[in-house]
């Protein structure tokens, strides 16, 4: 006699290979399992995501589907809320056990806590774990059993705790027929058009093993030197793939080390180097797992209440990558095209929102959410507290990068400016790392700085420690 099927809710892990739910469900239910994926009903906009990154959702969503059904499973899809669709499956399929990865933030708790209590109604058993980190959020804590709130001592402990091995994909699976499915999405589904100018990357699993593969075999070797530098294939490029779970960051880890036995000492540095940007992610999520509250206000409570400015047409300016900044329109004009910024001009630019433009770095958060193939919120929002100077083991907010050196400094040739600013085509690539003359541009289509660096520099300077001191004044009475 079979035993009796077990659902396996999909959210964050789209992918058959290393998936702890999907391997403990296959082994403990021969196989019986019913793979579900719940599609959001939201039509139209969302403050946390867009089109690029809900077509690359679909294009992993492809690769599950056939994955799943090369070793004899098949994926559900349905559409609402994600406990009203399991609590309707496990009725439709007398299934009597849920697997899943736990979400570290607020919105996917709080829908787990309602699939908790559908499952204890129906008497369901409920199966959760962690693997959208490397390390559960509750794992490493500081000796006081505290979470960390700077990254290098959480990095030091996150290295001591031992990581398991992969799992390997399971041989056979044998979904019950006839369950109801929504067809495999596009991006209409949320009321939203294909916009075929953004190019991104090919989605799915089979894609994410080979970028992995990739990567190793060059980029890896080299990423210590590389990695700040944003023209050409430096880095990885998975970002994306583990912010659907097409890969997982443990077998990325544990891969990336791997091959870093027997390298040259250069190499290993420099696969060491990228084991800690797979760090700085799960001391993100495990910060919005201990402080939600980060979403809506700053991580440090100090710099709560900043005056920020209000400015529209500014804001559009930043946005669409006319500021008259070479290296950060390139940034913006990367991200509006192709979904993806690389991670040292997104810190330039969210620099200049936040020090140069006096914007709120929630304005810019929210932007790179909708646009972003890889918008996760932790990382997200850890990053734009980071360059705003308000988060977690932030750059202090007198740390404030110069566009026009970070040019120099990591576009020396101007490369990266000219491959998404072609209005300076023509330009010596060494007047675009200095402001033009005052009154003048660079090209007669570009136009010219909208602010001045260094004023605005000072300027940030006084709104930062004129609040400082009223913060703290407030605090002495």
């Amino acid at each position: 006699m079979s035993a009796p099927p077990a659902i396996v809710w999909l959210r964050h892990d789209l992918r058959v290979t290393d998936h702890g739910p999907l391997h403990t469900a296959v082994k403990a239910h021969g196989g019986n399992v019913i793979p579900i994926f719940v599609m959001s009903s939201w039509t139209g906009a969302h403050r946390w995501t867009g089109e690029p990154r809900q077509r690359f959702l679909c294009g992993c969503l492809d690769s599950l589907a056939m994955n799943l059904e090369q070793l004899g499973g098949r994926l559900i899809l349905r559409t609402g809320d994600a406990a009203e669709e399991l609590d309707q499956l496990m009725e439709e399929a007398g299934a009597t056990s849920i697997y899943y990865h736990r979400d570290p933030d607020p919105f996917g708790r709080a829908m787990e806590a309602k699939v908790t209590a559908v499952a204890k109604r129906r008497g369901v058993d409920l199966h959760g774990s962690w693997d959208v980190n490397v390390h559960p959020p509750e794992l490493v804590l500081n000796g006081e059993g505290k979470p960390y709130r700077v990254y290098s001592p959480f990095g030091r402990a996150w290295n001591k705790v031992k990581i398991g091995a992969p799992l390997a994909r399971p041989s056979k699976l044998a979904t019950p027929v006839g369950l109801r499915s929504d067809p495999l999405p596009d991006v209409s589904h949320w009321g939203l058009k294909t916009d075929a100018k953004i190019r991104i990357l090919e989605p799915g699993e089979r894609q994410a093993r080979r970028r992995l593969r990739d990567f190793l075999a060059g980029p890896a070797a080299r990423y210590s030197d590389g990695r700040n530098t944003p023209f050409g294939q430096t880095t990885s490029r998975l970002s994306q793939d583990l912010r659907f779970g097409t890969v997982s960051a443990r077998d990325v880890v544990v891969r990336a080390r791997e091959h870093g036995r027997g390298q040259p000492a250069a190499a290993r540095s420099s696969i060491d180097k990228f084991v800690a940007e797979v760090v700085w992610r799960d001391f993100y999520l495990q910060l919005l797992w201990h402080f939600p509250e980060v979403l809506e206000q700053e991580f440090n409570a100090d710099y709560r209440g900043l005056p920020w400015r209000h400015d529209d047409a500014a804001f559009r300016r930043w946005c669409s990558g006319e500021t008259g900044f070479p290296f950060v329109d390139a940034g913006m004009r990367e991200l509006n095209a192709t979904g993806f910024m690389h991670n040292r001009v997104r810190m330039v630019v969210s620099m200049f929102l936040t020090k140069d433009l006096h914007l709120d770095w929630r304005l810019g958060e929210s932007y790179f959410m909708q646009r972003l193939v890889d918008g996760e919120i932790a990382s997200n929002n850890g990053g734009w507290q980071w360059s705003a100077g308000c988060g977690a083991d932030a750059a202090p907010y007198f740390r404030i990068q110069n566009p026009w050196t970070q040019g120099g400094r990591y576009d020396a040739d101007a490369a990266y400016i000219k491959q998404w600013v072609p209005e300076l085509k023509d330009v010596p690539s060494a007047k675009l790392h200095q402001p033009p003359e005052s009154g003048s541009r660079f090209a007669k289509d570009y136009p010219p700085p909208m602010v001045d660096h260094a004023q605005e520099r000072d300027e940030t300077m006084r709104i930062y420690s004129e609040h400082l001191a009223k913060t703290r004044s407030r605090l002495d009475d």
